[in-house]
């Protein structure tokens, strides 16, 4: 990776593909019924200082990776550790990202189809631009993101307008702060915070202000397409079918059609879906890769994406019994679990990044006078 450089808007096109993932069908905040939107808006004020930590040890250590970083800050043995454990949690959230994508298909698209076919064509290409690395991957949502925003524009904006119901937004804050709190965590941990897995594979920006504008502009726009969807959804399906569906996006847009000109439309779901998902497995395992290969002191990590990938497949067929598991882990065990690796750890290690940095420029000044 040492070699690659992607552009800034190639990094902010990942990283907006990134937070949809899967959030754009599952959804956020359930938990706050008609009040999801404005959990969104603190989801991504909650975000801001994590990212601006991932953004300021990348611009800290240009041209170097977390597992660079954390050997150089904490040496070979504890720094080892620490990858071990960063390359667990990226592992886990492929995983859970596959495992959004085939409840989805199983249960909404393809009924009829066992579940262990429905990623059979999509890991091997995710195996295949895994190894082409971070540039081909970027080029691939430079390309991508277009279609993806203007579908979300077109339903959202255009096809919409006349099932909104202005009415299903009140009350506001009925039950009180807790429950919109609640839901703001737990969209900061997904999928905001999630953005930590970078920090895995953004050696290759050009500049050392790169990730600032990648993380920042990233989390923005993503943000507020998620929060124009989840507008989108309460005001179609109102505050009971928010919490009661798994795929509250999906059931929003069926109920759209124009006569018998276009119907169907939640077929733009799933098409959404697979493209969002590509990009965050395809991010996930690089990372993974990338992980693997430092610790090992690799040369190439190439070889590794497609043993990853059939593991990361194996694994997700096994880690839920159903989609009702699934989404209790996913909203009520995922934002505790996931905080250790999105805040305490980062908070840690910029600690320690930010001291060695202050004396390493202490010594300079003492050097020069």
């Amino acid at each position: 990776m040492i070699n690659e450089s992607i552009s800034d808007k190639q990094g902010i096109c990942l990283m907006v593909l990134f937070i949809f993932g899967s959030t754009l069908i599952v959804g956020i905040g359930g938990e706050a019924k008609q009040n999801s939107w404005i959990s969104v808006i603190l989801g991504v004020i909650l975000a801001l200082p994590a990212v601006m930590v991932y953004a300021r040890l990348l611009s800290l250590y240009p041209r170097k990776d977390l597992f660079d970083i954390l050997m150089e800050l904490f040496g070979s043995l504890l720094g080892r550790i620490l990858s071990l454990v960063y390359i667990w949690f990226a592992f886990h959230l492929g995983t859970l990202v596959l495992r959004n994508y085939l409840e989805f298909t199983s249960n909404v698209v393809f009924p009829d189809t066992p579940a262990w076919l429905l990623p059979l064509f999509l890991v091997p290409l995710i195996s295949w631009v895994t190894k082409g690395g971070i540039e081909v991957l970027g080029r691939c949502a430079e390309f991508l993101i277009l279609f993806i925003i203007g579908l979300i524009i077109l339903i959202t904006i255009s096809l919409s307008m006349p099932r909104i119901e202005i009415k299903n937004i009140l009350p506001i804050m009925y039950d009180g702060f807790r429950p919109v709190f609640m839901s703001a965590f737990a969209a900061f941990s997904f999928p905001f915070a999630e953005t930590i897995i970078f920090t895995m594979c953004f050696s290759s920006l050009k500049t050392t202000r790169s990730p600032y504008k990648a993380y920042i502009l990233g989390l923005i726009i993503g943000g507020f397409f998620l929060l124009i969807a989840t507008l989108r959804n309460i005001l179609i399906l109102g505050a009971g079918a928010i919490a009661e569906n798994y795929f509250p996006s999906n059931v929003a847009v069926s109920v759209i059609h124009l006569g018998d000109l276009l119907q169907r439309l939640e077929l733009s779901v799933s098409a959404v879906l697979i493209i969002c998902v590509f990009i965050k497995l395809s991010v996930c395992i690089l990372g993974v890769c990338n992980g693997v290969s430092k610790i090992f002191k690799l040369k190439d990590f190439k070889f590794l994406a497609t043993p990853i990938c059939a593991m990361l497949f194996t694994f997700s067929l096994f880690i839920y019994s159903s989609t009702m598991e699934m989404n209790e882990f996913a909203f009520k065990v995922w934002p505790y679990y996931a905080f250790l690796f999105q805040a305490i750890l980062p908070a840690l290690i910029i600690i320690v990044a930010e001291i060695k940095n202050w004396k390493s420029n202490k010594n300079l000044k003492n050097i020069s006078t």
